[in-house]
């Protein structure tokens, strides 16, 4: 009877410790097949180069696959939708744009809370953007541009990445502070954007520094500053918008993310990873050439940063009376 009774007791220990053993076990097991990185923009922009790069690194440490799955528009809302509501598994990842910081206030319709429904995991990098013409345009410097663009009422346009990416907020940024007019044109990304203002279909664009680097460097368009406190060290020649309108900085980010309750085991796995890549010379170079400049976090760093971002582009978006969508 004792015999029965141990064994009874043992099975049902045992029972108990299955669900507990069966995450840690899919935990190490991580990743057993192809992992999605949603990117929520086209090919060929800034974020969409840096997942690249980021999943090219995972699939080589990890040992599987991680596929770049590219989900534009809604001002990249569309992307990140998609990744809020797919299973909280470690297979479906979001490259998160700093987009994500101003859609929470610029949306009023939105169907997620990114603060709540996305579990940061790292970040990758921070970087400038540049304020670019196209070489018709007879501005050479920022105060050049502010000059003719106000004897030019109602005809400049502005170019962005989309309604709400870093590119826009930033652009209204600069009118705010120079109190010029612009119209703001919204594409559905970095590279439809930066191949109009080459065609002069746009007159200025914000553009993060990786997707127009090479273009700059081409002399296919004109870089009047960037918008960082500090000089790029990829572009030292170019001078802050601030050295001519003080006080004015803006910069934008990239980072990975996943469906809230994703397990924290695979949280800490690609975190390790991804700060492992930031820390490698070689992907430390290519950064440096795209004029992106690293910044590993911890996912509850990282998390903090996202919050404090928000509220930073809430002010602006509230000051700057950009209209809600």
């Amino acid at each position: 009877m004792k015999l029965c009774r141990r064994t009874f007791l043992h099975g049902t220990a045992a029972a108990a410790m299955l669900p507990a053993v069966s995450r840690v076990a899919s935990a190490q097991a991580y990743p057993s097949r192809p992992v999605r990185i949603i990117v929520p923009v086209p090919p060929g922009g800034a974020l969409d180069i840096l997942a690249r790069l980021m999943g090219q690194w995972l699939s080589d440490h990890l040992g599987q696959t991680f596929l770049i799955e590219n989900r534009p528009g809604g001002g990249t809302n569309i992307g990140v939708e998609a990744v809020v509501r797919a299973p909280a598994d470690g297979y479906t990842l979001l490259l998160i744009p700093g987009s994500v910081t101003a859609n929470a206030t610029l949306y009023q319709h939105l169907t997620f809370n990114f603060i709540r429904d996305i579990a940061p995991i790292a970040m990758i990098s921070s970087l400038p953007l540049v304020m670019e013409v196209n070489l018709a345009n007879p501005a050479k410097t920022v105060p050049e541009f502010v000059s003719w663009a106000k004897a030019n009422p109602g005809k400049v346009s502005m170019a962005s990445g989309g309604t709400g990416s870093t590119s826009h907020i930033g652009g209204e940024l600069f009118k705010m502070m120079t109190g010029i007019d612009m119209l703001h044109v919204p594409y559905r990304g970095g590279a439809p954007a930066l191949t109009d203002l080459m065609g002069g279909q746009v007159q200025v664009y914000y553009s993060p520094l990786p997707e127009s680097i090479s273009t700059i460097k081409a002399g296919k368009i004109r870089a009047l500053a960037v918008t960082t406190a500090k000089r790029s060290e990829a572009l030292p020649d170019v001078p802050t918008i601030a050295e001519s309108v003080p006080g004015f900085e803006a910069s934008t980010w990239q980072g990975i993310g996943a469906p809230k309750n994703t397990p924290p085991e695979i949280i800490t796995t690609l975190n390790k990873q991804i700060n492992a890549a930031l820390a490698d010379a070689d992907i430390k170079a290519h950064l440096a050439e795209l004029g992106s400049v690293p910044n590993p976090m911890s996912p509850a760093e990282f998390e903090t940063f996202i919050v404090e971002e928000t509220e930073k582009w809430a002010k602006v978006i509230r000051e700057a009376n950009i209209p809600l969508q």
